[in-house]
C-alpha cells in the first residue's frame, strides 16, 4: 500500500520545517482567525455552511492569504468533482430500481426488531460503501419507516441504528463518504499518489463490521424509548400533525361554539387546539368562541383522522384562495408525507414564500416538529430541517412536488421512474467503472463521469434532472474550504497545530499520539461538518507523522475514520439530522448509543490501522 515509498519520502526529519516554535506570521494569524470564524459560525448554525465557507474564501482572497489565481481552484479539485458525480450516480442507482431490488427482497416487517436492524444495517452499510451515505439513508429511511408502521412499532427504535450503519459503511471505500475522497486527494497532492478505491477497506470494513454488530445487537437497546421514556416518538405520536382546517362560508356549524365540536373531534381522534380568526390566534379563548365563516381550526391529528374529521364537518383543507389552485387536479388529490432536509427548497422559508400553492398547486396541510411548539399559522411557519410535512397535492404531480421541494418521502409513492429492464444496466455500468478505477486503468473522476454520461444517454437519469441531484451546498463548501486549507498548510499553520499536539503528547508512543489525533478529529466532527474537519485535520496528520519520522498513511487513515465517526449529536453528520424529526429524537438522545460506538471505533480501528498501515 505504498508505505515503503511514503516512509522513504519522510525518512529524515528536517527541523527547519517546524515553525511552531517561532512567532506566528501575519498570514497565519489571518488564516487562524478565518478558520476560527468559520467553525464558530458553523457551531452557531445561523447561516448555512456553504455561505459561511464561501464568505471566508472571499475574505481570504481580499486579505491576501489566498492567491487570486487559486481562489476557485477548489471547485475543479478532484475531491469536489468526485463528490458531485457520486451523487448523480447514486440517484441513477435509485431511479433504475437497482436498490429497491435489494430492499424488496430482504426487508420483511414480520421480523423481530433485532433481526430487522441487523438486516437493514447490513444493507445500509453495503450500499453506503458504493454510493454516498446520505443518499443511502435517503433511500432506506422510507423503507424503514414503512416497515415499522406495518410492524406496529416505534420507527425511532430503528432509524438511529440505520443512520449509524450508513455512516459506518461509508468508511470502507473511497467513494463512500466525502472525508475519504478528500484524504485521497490530499495524499496525492502531498505524497504523489492517492489512495485507491479499496485502500480504505481493510481498516474501514473491519471498523464498520464491528460497529454494525454493536448497533444491531446492543446499541438499539440504549435508545431512550426502550426505557419507557418518551424521548423518542411513539408510532402514534409520530404520525400526528399540527394541522389547520377552515370553516367554509355557509357551513351549518357557523354560530356554534368550538367546544360543541369536541365530541365529534374526539370520536375521530382529533384534538382541537385553538382557533385562528383574521390572522390572529385564539388558543386560550377558543373553547367558547362562536364559529364564523373562514375561521381556521387548529388541531392535532393523524392524516387519516384529519380527513375523516374534515369530511364529517364538511370543512375545507385551507382558505378558498389556495384551494382554487387545487381545483384543476384532474387525477384527484393525494396526501403525501415528506421530511425537510437541510438543503430542501422550503427549509428556512415558509410555504407561502416559496409559492408552494400557486407554483405546484400544493397545500401544506400539516406539520410535525418534535420537541417544539409551532404557534404561527401553517403557511407562515418557517420550516426547519427534520420537520415532517403533510402535503395535499394533485395525484398526478406528487412526484414532481417532492422532487421540486427536494424533500424525502416517508411513504412509498409507487412511481416507477424507469423500466425494470434498466436495473442491470445501471448496476453493470457502475460496477464496470468501479473495476476500471480500482485497477488503475481509468482515473476515478473520469470513470464516474463516464457512468453519468451513460446514465443520461440511456435515460436512467433524465437530462432535465441531471443537476438537481447534485448537492450544491456541499460542492460550494468543498470548493471554498480546499483553497483555505491549502493556504493554511502553505503558511505553516498546520505545522503549528501539529506541533502543539505533539507538545501535548510529548513522551508518548507514536500509536498513542495517533489515538489522540483520532479522538480530537472525532470530537471536531461531532460538532462541525465532517468535510471541513477533514480538510483541516488531514494536513495536520501528515505534519505530525513527518515530525515523528513515521509513515503518514496510518495518520491519514485515523483522520478518515475519525472524521466519519460523528455519532454524538444530530448536527455532526447529515444522516443524523435527517432522522431527527422522523425518529422523534431529542438532541441528547444520540450520545447514548453514539458514545459507546465512538469508543468502540477507536478501540477497533487503531489496532487495525497499525496492522494494515504500520508506522
Amino acid at each position: 500500500m505504498c508505505t515503503g515509498c511514503v516512509r522513504g519520502k519522510y525518512a529524515v526529519f528536517d527541523p527547519r520545517r517546524t515553525r511552531y516554535t517561532s512567532a506566528m506570521t501575519t498570514d497565519q494569524i489571518i488564516l487562524f482567525t478565518l478558520f476560527g470564524a468559520v467553525f464558530g459560525m458553523l457551531l452557531w448554525g445561523r447561516f448555512r455552511y456553504d455561505l459561511v465557507a464561501f464568505s471566508a474564501l472571499l475574505c481570504g482572497v481580499v486579505l491576501g492569504v489566498v492567491p487570486t489565481k487559486d481562489a476557485f481552484s477548489g471547485f475543479g479539485h478532484p475531491a469536489t468533482i468526485i463528490v458531485a458525480l457520486v451523487l448523480v450516480v447514486s440517484a441513477g442507482l435509485v431511479r433504475s430500481g437497482a436498490v429497491y431490488l435489494i430492499t424488496r427482497t430482504l426487508v420483511d416487517a414480520s421480523r423481530n426488531l433485532g433481526a430487522h436492524i441487523a438486516i437493514m444495517g447490513a444493507i445500509g452499510g453495503v450500499l453506503s460503501a458504493f454510493m454516498n451515505n446520505v443518499a443511502a439513508l435517503a433511500l432506506l429511511m422510507p423503507v424503514d419507516i414503512q416497515t415499522a408502521r406495518k410492524a406496529g412499532r416505534n420507527p425511532g427504535l430503528s432509524l438511529m441504528p440505520l443512520s449509524f450503519a450508513t455512516i459506518l459503511g461509508g468508511m470502507a471505500t473511497l467513494i463512500g463518504t466525502p472525508p475519504n475522497i478528500i484524504i485521497a486527494s490530499i495524499r496525492e497532492e502531498t505524497l504523489g499518489e492517492p489512495f485507491k478505491m479499496f485502500d480504505f477497506a481493510p481498516v474501514g470494513a473491519v471498523t464498520a463490521i464491528a460497529g454494525l454488530l454493536f448497533v444491531a445487537f446492543i446499541g438499539w437497546r440504549l435508545i431512550p424509548a426502550q426505557d419507557g421514556k418518551q424521548a423518542g416518538a411513539t408510532l402514534e405520536s409520530y404520525t400526528y400533525y399540527l394541522a389547520e382546517l377552515t370553516v367554509p362560508d355557509g357551513s351549518k356549524h357557523i354560530g356554534k361554539r368550538v367546544s360543541e365540536l369536541y365530541e365529534i373531534a374526539e370520536k375521530n381522534d382529533v384534538a382541537i387546539l385553538g382557533l385562528i380568526r383574521a390572522g390572529k390566534n385564539q388558543y386560550g379563548t377558543a373553547k367558547n368562541s362562536v364559529l364564523q365563516g373562514q375561521d381556521t381550526l387548529v388541531m392535532q391529528a393523524a392524516p387519516e383522522a384529519l380527513d375523516e374529521f374534515r369530511a364529517a364537518l364538511n370543512l375545507d383543507f385551507t382558505d378558498n384562495k389556495r384551494e382554487e389552485f387545487l381545483s384543476g387536479a384532474s387525477e384527484g388529490l393525494t396526501v403525501i408525507e415528506v421530511v425537510a432536509t437541510e438543503n430542501s427548497r422550503i427549509t428556512g422559508k415558509t410555504a407561502e414564500s416559496i409559492g408552494l400553492a400557486w407554483r405546484k398547486r400544493t397545500v401544506l396541510m400539516g406539520l410535525s416538529r418534535k420537541g417544539k411548539t409551532v404557534k404561527s399559522r401553517m403557511r407562515k411557519t418557517l420550516i426547519e430541517a427534520g420537520d415532517i410535512l403533510l402535503l395535499l397535492a394533485p395525484q398526478d404531480a406528487a412526484n414532481d412536488v417532492i422532487e421540486w421541494l427536494d424533500c424525502l418521502p416517508l411513504a412509498d409513492r409507487g412511481v416507477a421512474v424507469t423500466a425494470n429492464s434498466k436495473v442491470w444496466l445501471a448496476i453493470g455500468l457502475f460496477a464496470g467503472a468501479v473495476a476500471l478505477a480500482s485497477f488503475g486503468i481509468v482515473y476515478l473522476p473520469i470513470a464516474l463521469g463516464l457512468v453519468v454520461v451513460a446514465y443520461v444517454l440511456t435515460k436512467i437519469v433524465p437530462l432535465s434532472e441531471l443537476y438537481t441531484h447534485i448537492e450544491w451546498p456541499v460542492v460550494v463548501l468543498l470548493g471554498s474550504m480546499i483553497p483555505l486549507g491549502a493556504a493554511l498548510e502553505t503558511s505553516g499553520g498546520t505545522e503549528l497545530i501539529s506541533g502543539a499536539l505533539l507538545d501535548l503528547t510529548r513522551g508518548l508512543a507514536p500509536w498513542m499520539i495517533l489515538t489522540v489525533l483520532m479522538i480530537v478529529t472525532m470530537t471536531l466532527s461531532d460538532v462541525l461538518n465532517n468535510t471541513a474537519t477533514t480538510i483541516v485535520a488531514a494536513p495536520i496528520a501528515i505534519q505530525m507523522a513527518q515530525s515523528l519520522n513515521v509513515s503518514p498513511d496510518p495518520f491519514l487513515m485515523a483522520v478518515a475514520v475519525a472524521a466519519s465517526s460523528a455519532f454524538l449529536t444530530p448536527i455532526g453528520h447529515k444522516n443524523n439530522t435527517l432522522i431527527l424529526g422522523p425518529g422523534g429524537y431529542s438532541f441528547g438522545d444520540y450520545w447514548r448509543m453514539g458514545l459507546p460506538l465512538e469508543i468502540l471505533v477507536v478501540a477497533v480501528s487503531v489496532p487495525a490501522i497499525l496492522v494494515f498501515w504500520p508506522l
